[in-house]
């Protein structure tokens, strides 16, 4: 069956473009939801006099996209699943999984743009995703799969380096006002030191003036 896209559909085309598609998927999704209307001369000649406001959208679109992939390559995406100790997870990494942590940043992403091929992700570790944008933009998200004992056992170590780092800080604080205690000390004995040194050049001074 011949249609017109009435809007963006993922790995079939654009709004605006003449695809031909089985019967089944034009009357059971395509036609029923809107994403496309049958193609004839009336619709083909309504399409024709939207041509320039539909390349218009086309052109926001791609610069939309382009401005996401920037964004979306920049971004490493952590996932924490159940694992066993070897690392081979109990389920495996689904591209809802990716498109709820996504959301979490930000990042508005449809499920089906995001390619995750099944049951690839089988242990913990670094992997790359595929992300659909806008015609042939794209974007290779970092994706780091952590099994819930190697995030514990980072919380941990973290929270042991943290509570070490202000045991020294403390520390070095205490050594510091002692030090500053010690030099205050020193600095009031010097000046008894200097003033008891004063009085008793003063006492044979005073002394003289008054035998004269």
């Amino acid at each position: 069956m011949k249609v017109i896209l009435t809007q963006d559909v993922v790995n079939l085309g654009e709004e605006g473009d003449v695809r031909v598609v089985k019967d089944g998927y034009a009357r059971n999704y395509l036609l029923p939801t809107g994403a496309a209307v049958l193609y004839n001369k009336t619709n083909a000649a309504v399409f024709a006099s939207r041509a320039a406001a539909i390349e218009k959208r086309k052109q926001e679109k791609r610069a939309a996209a382009a401005s996401l992939k920037e964004k979306l390559d920049a971004v490493v995406l952590e996932i924490v699943v159940p694992a066993g100790e070897s690392g081979k997870l109990f389920g495996s990494v689904t591209s809802q999984m990716i498109q709820e942590e996504l959301g979490k940043l930000g990042f508005e992403i449809e499920r089906k743009k995001i390619e995750v091929a099944t049951h690839a992700i089988k242990m913990t570790g670094n992997y790359h995703v595929l992300v659909h944008l806008y015609e042939n933009e794209s974007s290779m998200i970092k994706l780091v799969v952590l099994s819930e004992a190697e995030v514990k056992a980072r919380a941990k170590a973290e929270a042991e380096a943290r509570a070490k780092a202000e045991a020294e800080a403390k520390k070095a604080a205490e050594e510091a006002a002692a030090a500053e205690a010690d030099a205050a000390s020193e600095s009031t004995e010097e000046t008894a030191e200097v003033a008891e040194a004063a009085e008793e050049v003063a006492e044979p001074a005073e002394k003289a003036v008054d035998e004269e």
